[in-house]
């Protein structure tokens, strides 16, 4: 069985998809277009945006997930990796391919799938882009309905494939991926320079240094109020393959968009509750309810009729939507829109029942950013003030990701990232010690 996800007419592969390939993969041999494979090698350089190219399905390196290769394809392992806050009942495994860079940005990626997938199954490809700020944009799919875009043009892509498990456990068996990527809009034709102007006398003062490079641009995330629930579940292993610890510190959203790559922080939410403590978690699960209610953007993946910020699972208890019911067609029991792992919930928030909380979805917003490195604990405690003898308002889990705002002058700390007196203010009366954060340079408060 072939799958054909995201074809469009520029690149598109000719109808008999195995004589395409062969033919692209030719063509690269004799023309040196097709840059080096993906598979988990180091990163590749493209020769040009439009390019396509067959990446090595290899399953190496530590950063897949409950797959594995025999006999020339690409299937699930036999562990129990599951969408486990939304109850789902479908066995998952994840492909991550390494990153690829391209020498001009790029926007949009097309996907083939040659794979037999099985009654109930799903090969699923999804691609991010590296922007600006440094950090991942969320993935985007690529289906049969067209390419992913990315919202910012980028130079170093990303793939991953999902493996969805079909009627009584069997397995997609992926064989092929072929990727083409090119940008929607045309990168701006360069302006011609000015004319040199005449001569004149040598100038009597210094000439003024050179300006700073400009920061990245700041935009402002995508902040929600929505009711919590408690995840449990310990000893089960989540969609990305975390297997889940008692008072763990993670997040489960109901899409796969913003789901990190296992034990990474790539996509965090803060998490702030009514007793006034937030919580930096980063998102390892996919739930509850629903797998493909990305609520957190205005051009969601399914339910397009409801506002933003507005999950389905609410909108089904509350309003009757969908008669009542989830994209599982069960009956939606409590409104969450969010699940917290146990540590998350108890001693982050210091919750002691499930309600509602205030959710900012970080990776949806730009500007500097920083990950939590703390040394012998699981969270880095947040304070209300730059010194260890004022309060404490929240935690950042290990390898969660913190939007910075500025720097301040504090009480000396030693760390992960060696002795500072600095403190990175992540939030109002919110601050971490530098000394235990992977941080760029930024302002002064």
């Amino acid at each position: 069985m072939t799958m054909r996800t995201g074809r469009d007419t520029r690149g598109a592969a000719p109808p008999r998809v195995r004589r395409a390939l062969a033919t692209v993969l030719a063509a690269a041999a004799t023309a040196s277009i097709l840059g080096a494979t993906l598979g988990h090698a180091p990163v590749a350089r493209a020769s040009e945006p439009g390019e396509t190219w067959v990446p090595e399905l290899a399953v190496e390196g530590g950063d897949d997930t409950n797959v594995v290769a025999t006999t020339g394809a690409v299937r699930l392992a036999a562990g129990v990796v599951r969408a486990q806050s939304a109850r789902s009942t479908r066995n998952e495994g994840e492909l991550l391919l390494a990153p690829r860079r391209s020498s001009t940005p790029v926007d949009r990626v097309t996907a083939e799938v040659t794979a037999d997938v099985p009654p109930g199954g799903e090969v699923l490809v999804d691609v991010r882009g590296l922007r600006t700020d440094g950090t991942w944009s969320q993935w985007s799919t690529a289906s049969p309905a067209g390419p992913a875009v990315l919202a910012q043009p980028a130079t170093e892509l990303q793939v991953r494939v999902t493996l969805v498990s079909g009627d009584f456990g069997a397995s997609p068996a992926l064989q092929r991926l072929w990727l083409a990527a090119d940008r929607s809009t045309p990168t701006p034709a360069p302006t011609a320079p000015p004319a040199p102007p005449a001569p004149t006398a040598p100038p009597t003062v210094p000439t003024a240094a050179p300006a700073p490079a400009p920061e990245p641009a700041k935009a402002a995330p995508v902040t929600s109020r929505v009711f919590a629930t408690r995840i449990g579940l310990v000893g089960n292993t989540t969609a990305n393959g975390h297997v889940i610890v008692p008072r763990d510190h993670f997040v489960a959203l109901p899409s796969r968009r913003g789901l990190s790559p296992r034990d990474k922080g790539d996509y965090t939410v803060k998490v702030c509750a009514a007793n006034g403590r937030c919580a930096w978690s980063p998102v390892w699960d996919v739930g509850p309810w629903n797998i493909r209610d990305d609520y957190w953007n205005a051009a969601r993946q399914q339910w397009g009729d409801l506002p933003l910020g507005f999950p389905q699972a609410q909108a089904a208890f509350q309003r009757g939507y969908n008669g009542g019911k989830d994209g599982f067609g069960r009956r939606v029991a409590n409104p969450a829109g969010i699940d917290l792992a146990d540590g998350t919930y108890y001693d982050d928030l210091q919750l002691r029942d499930n309600g509602w909380v205030t959710v900012t979805y970080l990776w949806t917003g730009t500007g500097p950013s920083a990950l939590a490195r703390p040394t012998g604990a699981p969270t880095l405690v947040v304070r209300s003030a730059p010194t260890d003898a004022s309060s404490s308002v929240g935690a950042v889990a290990s390898g969660a990701r913190m939007a910075v705002t500025c720097t301040a002058t504090g009480q000396l700390r030693a760390g992960s990232q060696g002795p500072s007196a600095q403190w990175l203010q992540i939030g109002p009366q919110q601050y971490v010690p530098a000394a235990a954060v992977e941080a760029p340079r930024v302002a002064p408060c």
